[in-house]
């Protein structure tokens, strides 16, 4: 009790503002949190924290959150009651769905909703009952290759190895940068210090990037490449394996198909073929190679490098070529498959499923293929814009800020100007919120629950920790999984009042008919009425996130294991549970309709061809382009962390890097204000001359660009950067899985 009379105590809640999942300890005074530090006794996290986590605080007390329903009138937003405000989503979205149909509203799902429990469990209640095809998200200008290369190999989206870093020999990292982005589709906290760990045993780190970055300093050995040419090195990897006979499958060898296709393609992309356009020397590659295979264990990772790049599925396809090759897929210290707690139980011996279908409807304007159910986003903006039948006319988005985070910026500012209307469930009136015509604010973080349903899938040992809400709520503030839900409601044409409760039911009542029903299920064949009777304690997430665990491969069955895992015992646990590490999992894990690992999907074999025809590509001390590739911070996460002070105060971040070499070619100096320009746009901010950059590559970093009119965050504002998003091109795209190209773009650089 502090000496005004208010309860201090001490709280322990996951981090989640990037993927690592640290534990927090929380102190906090009434409402008010007085220090955050990491949780020591976290199972997962040990202690570690990044300056992110430390943040929680300033974001929770930022004067500039909204923390009551927004209506714009005019170019000017007032606060209004959430009845009022759902009656203004109603008046807006009704006659448009009348009018023009479903697909007449397109839906934008931010990177946070990986991070958020309720968005995870409602988005698809929410997409349902839209039954638009304009279904968009962060995932094309992030990941979406390493989900096609996996869907294609394995038969699932989030069927993707990770390196067991805690035990592998030999880590060869390519496009990432884990001393910044804390690890990525590779959920690892302290991952730094894992690193440090590994070579510390006598293991080794190499790090592929055209940036001599904080991890590539602190690794054994650097390999500075030509950008967008990962797929060029990693064949010639693939090549070299063959070449010298060292191809071994290990204990996946039953289970592997198309190995000869793979042997026939990497014929051509030999190291000598390969070294002038990757800019790795021929012996280089061949003694990786070679370590690859010595090594007792080791493990091929790539990241956003490698997927925000015109050959990303390659690459993402190629990184699991080579773990398979070496023998190191499924084994431990390589590249395993999690076992995450809520993830579908099912007895799959055979590994057979129905594998991954793209294509299902397209794109208006371009004919674009959906990838596991959505369009790339580089369609968004002209399907907003060119006229005729089906155009877009209504947004929502959800935990989003496109206009900042996706291809020519610029463009899409300008068709969410001409939106007939516009919902935003965010914290911020933000360069993307401003267009909104209603906003409606989730309540506060320490008064929701957390759970990370994604990232776990990810996590590099089996982990489980949930974070109950740690705040009642206040008169005003609304659960956002009854604003997801009741927004459902609207959209799918039930009015502005929708009964909230009911739509949970209907939610709830689905997933468990789906568990009852399916094969080697721990509840199959149960009563649906027993297990519904039984959740009937808890609503909302919690009871679905309930459901999922006590159904999932360690749950409790709803009392067929009293020693299985429920939401109950992970309650009794604030630090967690951990599950073990990672265990050999095909081909239970497989879900390709031959139940086998396809090696040589024929999309990507039908690509190799457009890889081939780059050998030749100039670089630019051959007459080529500059190019540009982006880079993270750690006190940064894309366009949201940018309202605090505590993590932008400092050392100016968003520069762009230039070699001395080029800088001196080029007359710019280091500090001075610089012109980059793109056949999309052009942008100015200081110039960094620095030789942490390869010669003929450029680096700004992703997010920036606050300078928008008729937002109110204050912070940002004042450190507003550079949008580089303004100069990447919204036909410039990965053809395998519609991710934007936003690294390798060619650029020209002038003194301003």
């Amino acid at each position: 009790m502090t000496p005004g009379g208010t309860t201090t105590r001490t709280e322990y809640r996951t981090c989640h503002l990037c993927e690592a999942t640290c534990g927090l300890e929380l102190h906090l005074e009434g409402r008010d949190i007085t220090l955050v530090r990491g949780d020591r006794d976290d199972v997962f996290s040990h202690g570690f924290l990044c300056p992110k986590g430390t943040a929680l605080k300033q974001l929770e007390a930022d004067p500039d959150r909204i923390r009551r329903p927004l209506v714009r009138r005019g170019d000017t937003f007032h606060e209004v009651s959430w009845d009022e405000a759902f009656e203004e989503i109603d008046a807006g979205l009704a006659p448009i769905r009348d009018q023009y149909g479903p697909d007449a509203l397109a839906i934008y799902l931010g990177n946070p909703s990986a991070h958020n429990l309720a968005g995870l469990v409602y988005n698809r209640a929410l997409l349902q009952a839209a039954r638009t095809r304009n279904v968009y998200s962060a995932s094309t200008v992030d990941q979406m290759p390493k989900q096609v290369s996996a869907g294609l190999m394995f038969g699932g989206g989030l069927t993707i190895p990770v390196p067991d870093v805690d035990r592998t020999d030999y880590l060869l990292m390519l496009g990432a940068n884990p001393y910044a982005s804390n690890g990525s589709l590779m959920t690892a906290p302290d991952l730094p210090g894992r690193l440090r760990a590994l070579r510390a045993r006598g293991g080794k780190l190499v790090v592929v990037d055209p940036r001599r970055t904080k991890t590539a300093e602190e690794a054994d050995e650097h390999l500075p490449i030509r950008p967008a040419t990962d797929a060029l090195f990693l064949f010639a990897l693939v090549h070299v394996l063959f070449a010298d006979d060292l191809v071994d499958l290990g204990d996946v060898a039953a289970h592997v198909s198309g190995l000869e296709e793979v042997r026939r393609l990497a014929a051509s992309f030999s190291p000598d073929a390969v070294a002038p356009a990757c800019g790795i020397d021929a012996a280089v590659i061949r003694r990786v190679a070679h370590e690859l295979v010595a090594a007792p264990t080791a493990a091929v990772y790539g990241r956003i490098g490698t997927c925000t790049q015109e050959f990303g599925t390659l690459a993402s396809w190629l990184v699991d070529v080579v773990n398979v090759c070496t023998g190191n897929l499924d084994r431990p210290g390589g590249a395993m498959f999690t076992r995450a707690a809520t993830s579908v139980g099912s007895n799959n011996a055979a590994g057979r499923g129905r594998g991954v279908t793209f294509g299902r409807r397209t794109s208006r304007v371009r004919g674009l293929p959906e990838f596991f159910g959505e369009l790339p986003v580089v369609c968004l903006a002209e399907e907003i814009e060119a006229p005729g039948d089906g155009r877009v006319r209504a947004l929502v988005t959800i935990a989003g800020n496109p206009a900042v985070s996706t291809p020519n910026s610029d463009q899409l500012r300008r068709a969410l100007a001409s939106l007939d209307f516009m919902v935003s469930l965010d914290i911020y009136v933000n360069e993307t919120t401003r267009h909104a015509n209603v906003i409606l604010p989730p309540e506060p973080e320490l008064a929701r629950g957390h759970y990370d349903l994604a990232l776990y899938n990810l996590a590099i040992r089996n982990v489980a920790n949930y974070s109950p809400p740690l705040l009642e709520l206040e008169p005003g503030e609304v659960p956002e999984w009854r604003s997801m839900l009741r927004l459902a409601g609207v959209i799918g044409g039930q009015g502005a009042h929708a009964d909230v409760d009911v739509l949970d039911d209907l939610v709830l009542s689905g997933l468990v008919a789906k568990a009852v029903a399916r094969p080697g299920s721990n509840v199959e064949g149960r009563d649906p009425d027993e297990l519904l009777k039984a959740l009937a304690t808890r609503r909302g997430p919690e009871r679905i996130l309930d459901l999922m665990l006590r159904t999932g491969p360690y749950g409790d069955g709803f009392g067929a294991d009293p020693d299985g895992l429920s939401l109950a015992v992970l309650e009794a646990s604030p630090h967690g549970i951990d599950l073990g590490p990672l265990q050999p999992r095909i081909p239970e894990v497989l879900r390709t309709p031959t139940g086998m690992i396809e090696l040589a999907p024929e999309a990507c074999v039908a690509d190799v061809e457009r890889l081939r025809s780059v050998l030749d590509r100039p670089s630019a001390r051959d007459g080529g382009p500059l190019v540009l590739v982006g880079r993270r911070d750690l006190r940064s996460n894309n366009s949201w962390m940018h309202n605090l002070q505590v993590l932008v105060k400092g050392k100016v971040r968003c520069t762009v890097h230039v070699h001395p070499d080029d800088a001196a070619r080029l007359g710019l100096h280091d500090g001075a204000d610089t012109r980059v320009r793109s056949s999309s746009g052009e942008i100015v901010l200081p110039a960094e001359v620095t030789d942490a950059v390869m010669p003929g590559v450029v680096s700004i970093p992703h997010g920036w660009g606050h300078d928008a009119a008729g937002t109110r965050m204050t912070t940002a504002a004042r450190h507003a950067g550079a949008n580089s998003n303004v100069l990447a091109r919204t036909d410039l795209f990965d053809p395998l899985s519609g991710n934007a190209v936003l690294s390798g773009i060619p650029v020209e650089l002038a003194a301003v």
